[in-house]
């Protein structure tokens, strides 16, 4: 393999570990309002202004623009068909982190479905 493809596929990692970190991020933030919506507009109103005020979801869209910037430079290096399959390693790092993190239950099915999922992104990269 050569320096440049490495280089490539150490960027699409630290991309899919910054929308991991993001969306980490951002649901931790959803979770910590704990509030349900309403379909209301002064209630929808209400509950964006507090969490415009959640300091994790800050911190999610910066890990989302580092993630995005991150992406362009791939694509302005790479061909879109390897990097987008080479990105799909984004759905293991995020049932590993909701499992580890969030503490949520993945179960065998899910993770079955993952991983077969996982598969046929290579597959059709690598035709």
């Amino acid at each position: 393999m050569s320096t440049g493809i490495i280089f490539i596929l150490f960027l699409i990692v630290l991309t899919s570990l910054c929308d991991t970190i993001s969306q980490i991020f951002l649901k931790s933030a959803i979770n910590y309002l704990n509030v349900a919506i309403s379909p209301s507009i002064k209630k929808i109103l209400q509950f964006i202004f507090q969490l415009v005020q959640v300091p994790r979801l800050w911190v999610g869209f910066l890990f989302s623009c580092l993630s995005l910037c991150i992406w362009l430079f791939v694509l302005s290096k790479a061909d879109l068909n390897f990097a987008f399959s080479a990105d799909s390693m984004h759905y293991i790092f995020i049932a590993l982190a909701s499992r580890l993190i969030l503490k949520e239950k993945i179960g065998l099915k899910r993770c079955l479905g993952t991983l077969f999922i996982v598969a046929g992104i290579i597959l059709v990269s690598l035709s």
